[in-house]
């Protein structure tokens, strides 16, 4: 992901001088710290029918261990936020992350389907928390010239939690059931912990993000564009994915051993997705959210009756994950070109609508799983992403344009940019 989100503070406050390593290393560990969170968060989808029939509840009611999470992110991404605002950034991560080293470690010891629910909860709350600080501080960790790269570092987490997370938490659980996937993490994220300590510095608060400059971001038009398109594609892909498993054991008739290997095909594609998009995103922002949508769209439609067929579920899921892999950076992108000169609260805003929307898409589909099947699910997903792309076209017909950035960096369209490096720096600095 390409787009930076440090706040016009938090880039006033440059990095101490470290060494290069010591520099990458911290940026690292905040990757895997969103590398953990995210996997903790989607690993359900993988392991979905195993923890239901370990409950006796359906697809639909498990389907509430990815509601919960994405609920309480939503909320807490701007509660955490404003509330956390002048403590150092380094010891709030520490504590998310161990919030979420807990929560693991209390749904490895679940006894029951609701102390699942409540480690969820957990999850949640670290997603909002961890999330909205960390994605905002790689102007803080590693020289200004280096800043989109470890932005891109950090944010390349998201699709590696597809592709090495799930479908090895998924293995885990075939072998050794759902419990030690679970226990695992929890462990892999003690780890995670001990590096931030020990290669993050001190991050004291330099800019407070406040709720007025929350609440004034939805004056401007663009921002609502970009809840309206996150919204229905963010509805469209977790009403149907959260279910994908459910469809590739009923319709594809696929063994529990090879869905492992297909969410691996999926999740390689996703991190493809993720680059494609991401150079794409910046220059033309309307096309590329309008086209990753379009392919979702046709993906979600086209199962039902491609999906029957091995050949076919596995070229749709590969066409899928590269949809989707441009989708968080193209909606980020979109909020932070709608507000140039709030990249906090933009990211703030674009981590609680893309939670909230994640929440209610698992809800959605759960929903319609069991009242349905999971064909159904997959036909009303792609409708929500045949409706995005509309929208995505009327913003286009209406000629909206974005905010021009101070600095050159998110609001700006590459062709618009200033050329040359001391031309931007000058612009930044002004």
């Amino acid at each position: 992901m390409s787009t930076a989100t440090t706040t016009s503070g938090e880039a006033a406050a440059a990095p101490t001088l470290r060494s290069p390593l010591v520099s990458w290393l911290a940026v690292t560990s905040v990757m895997m710290g969103i590398f953990a969170i995210v996997t903790t968060e989607i690993l359900p989808i993988g392991l979905l029918t195993s923890i239901g029939s370990s409950f006796t509840i359906s697809d639909g009611m498990a389907g509430l261990m990815m509601t919960m999470p994405g609920f309480l992110a939503a909320i807490s991404a701007p509660v955490v936020t404003v509330a956390t605002a002048r403590i150092d950034r380094r010891v709030m991560l520490g504590a998310f992350i161990l919030l979420l080293a807990l929560a693991n470690f209390l749904t490895a010891a679940a006894s029951s389907y609701w102390m699942i629910l409540i480690s969820r909860v957990m999850v949640g709350i670290t997603i909002g928390g961890f999330w909205s600080i960390g994605a905002g501080l790689a102007g803080r960790l590693v020289p200004a010239e280096q800043v989109g790269r470890a932005t891109s570092v950090i944010f390349s987490a998201v699709p590696l939690g597809s592709v090495l997370g799930v479908p090895l938490g998924t293995f885990i659980g075939d072998i050794a059931g759902w419990r030690t996937t679970f226990l695992v993490m929890g462990v892999f994220t003690i780890a995670v912990f001990v590096m931030l300590l020990l290669v993050v510095p001190a991050l004291p608060a330099v800019q407070a993000t406040r709720l007025n400059v929350l609440s004034g971001m939805f004056r401007s038009i663009n921002t609502r564009f970009a809840l309206v398109l996150t919204f229905l594609i963010v509805l469209a892909h977790f009403g149907t994915y959260t279910y994908v498993t459910p469809f590739l054991e009923q319709v594809t008739q696929v063994s529990s051993g090879l869905i492992t290997v297909y969410l691996l095909i999926y999740g390689v594609a996703g991190i493809v997705g993720n680059f494609l998009g991401g150079s794409a995103v910046t220059r033309y922002p309307r096309a590329t959210f309008a086209a990753a949508a379009a392919m979702i769209a046709s993906v979600t439609l086209l199962l039902p009756v491609l999906g029957r067929w091995d050949l076919g579920a596995v070229v749709l899921l590969v066409v899928w994950g590269i949809a989707y892999g441009a989708v968080p950076v193209c909606s980020q992108t979109w909020f932070a070109k709608a507000n140039p000169d709030s990249p906090e609260a933009s990211s703030v805003v674009f981590t609680a609508s893309f939670q909230a929307t994640f929440s209610i898409g698992a809800l959605t589909g759960g929903i319609v799983i069991d009242h349905s099947s999971p064909s159904t699910v997959m036909t009303v997903g792609g409708c929500a992403a045949v409706l995005m792309v509309f929208v995505a076209w009327f913003h286009h017909a209406r000629k909206i344009p974005f905010p021009e950035s101070p600095c050159g960096v998110p609001g700006m369209d590459t062709a618009e940019a200033p050329r040359s490096k001391e031309l931007r720096s000058a612009r930044c600095l002004r």
